[in-house]
């Protein structure tokens, strides 16, 4: 594994064009209950597999965020967090962050000096943020109706 990880740099075109290709194959491959067949061949001996429709499901959308020509990265719900990565992960940055940290909108603990926020936590923050500005976007898409009608 020479390549940095896709969740240190964004695609290659190439790796762009094979996650486009996975997808409508993969896509295509679905049973009618949604699960994933698979089958890999090494060292002349083929390994067949059939996914649940839920780990199917992640697959086809970590394919979709590469064939976009986005960075992934997989974060497991457990996992413990430093500062800089969970800005990383809300799209922020760390100064921002520990703001919202101290502000109390996210839970967090220290480690000695070093802040440590749970994936859980901050998933939730990041929820609740959504939330928000989605509802934000409908009032605003209404009240620009009502501004035309009236």
């Amino acid at each position: 594994m020479g390549e940095a990880a896709l969740s240190r740099r964004l695609p290659t075109e190439d790796e762009t064009a094979i996650a486009s290709e996975a997808i409508a194959r993969l896509g295509k491959a679905l049973t009618r209950d949604g699960k994933l067949p698979l089958s890999v061949s090494a060292d002349s001996q083929e390994v067949r597999i059939e996914l649940p429709s839920s780990i199917g499901e992640v697959m086809l959308e970590v394919l979709a965020h590469i064939a976009r020509g986005e960075m992934v990265t997989v974060v497991p719900y457990g996992s413990v967090l430093s500062t800089q990565q969970a800005a990383d992960l809300l799209n922020v940055s760390r100064p921002f962050l520990t703001k919202l940290l101290e502000a109390g909108d996210i839970d967090f603990h220290k480690v000695g000096s070093h802040r440590r926020i749970k994936a859980q936590d901050l998933l939730r923050y990041k929820d609740r943020r959504d939330r928000a500005r989605s509802d934000a976007l409908r009032d605003l898409q209404r009240l620009g109706q009502e501004f035309e009608a009236g």
